[in-house]
């Protein structure tokens, strides 16, 4: 009888099961509010998948680790399990949902944030990477690329010791709703991805350096194209807001 995923331990798929009922019950009241099928991704010991079944929508749940499936099957047929990676699994269904392994969180974002099928997101996430995207402290690159078709919401922070086994840091809740009307065109986000891109990575002391150097423009004209945007002038990168983004964008090619 196998006793170890193919993937390795619980270490190596950084596994740290969810067991707190009140962290719980906040995840599925936030994911009750949405509405459409559902699609669990990492549903490890079935303990979030219990409480979105009982929301008697079509819930979908999947797994890396196929030690897992049997037995998430047993405890509920009405479920669809399916052995699978989420850094490969279509992410179709309306609302996504699930407690991420910490070390795939970024690469579990970059890639659903990429994807046009889902409107709703509710992830536990690392305490430090839910705070960022929501903007708690200043903007990321990440999440200012996303901005103008995304919004990011915190909604608690989630102790170590709600985990089995306990990880090194605390997790975060964090859901993502995709903009019923974008801040920017949709034609318009690779080319805007890489904009942000350059802001983020520019020297210069303040939005009015910045936008200078990307936009190669003088500091004079770039000033008033900041005004324009209602950014100030001596404003980084972190503290724009999204409808600063797009103004930003805006007005670089009047």
């Amino acid at each position: 009888m196998r006793t170890r995923s193919v993937h390795g331990g619980r270490h190596e798929l950084g596994q740290n099961f969810l067991v707190h009922p009140p962290t719980i019950d906040r995840l599925v009241g936030l994911v009750g509010a949405t509405d459409g099928a559902i699609l669990e991704i990492g549903a490890g010991g079935g303990a979030l998948t219990a409480g979105l079944a009982g929301l008697g929508r079509a819930l979908t749940a999947i797994d890396v680790d196929e030690r897992r499936i049997a037995a998430l099957r047993r405890a509920h047929p009405a479920v669809r399990i399916e052995h699978a990676d989420a850094l490969r699994h279509p992410l179709d269904a309306p609302v996504i949902a699930g407690n991420i392994p910490f070390h795939l969180t970024t690469p579990i974002l970059r890639r659903l944030l990429q994807r046009s099928a889902w409107r709703h997101a509710i992830l536990l996430t690392q305490w430090e990477v839910a705070r960022k995207r929501a903007g708690v402290g200043g903007g990321t690159l990440l999440t200012a690329q996303a901005a103008p078709w995304f919004e990011f919401a915190l909604h608690g922070r989630v102790p170590a010791h709600a985990f089995r086994p306990a990880p090194s840091v605390d997790g975060g809740i964090l859901s993502i709703t995709r903009r019923g009307s974008p801040l920017v065109p949709l034609g318009d986000r690779r080319a805007y991805e890489r904009f942000v891109g350059d802001v983020f990575s520019a020297r210069g002391r303040g939005m009015a350096a910045i936008a200078s150097a990307v936009m190669r423009m003088p500091k004079g004209e770039a000033r008033r194209r900041l005004a324009d945007a209602r950014v100030a002038p001596d404003a980084l990168p972190r503290d724009l807001a999204p409808t600063q983004w797009a103004e930003l964008w805006r007005v670089k090619n009047p």
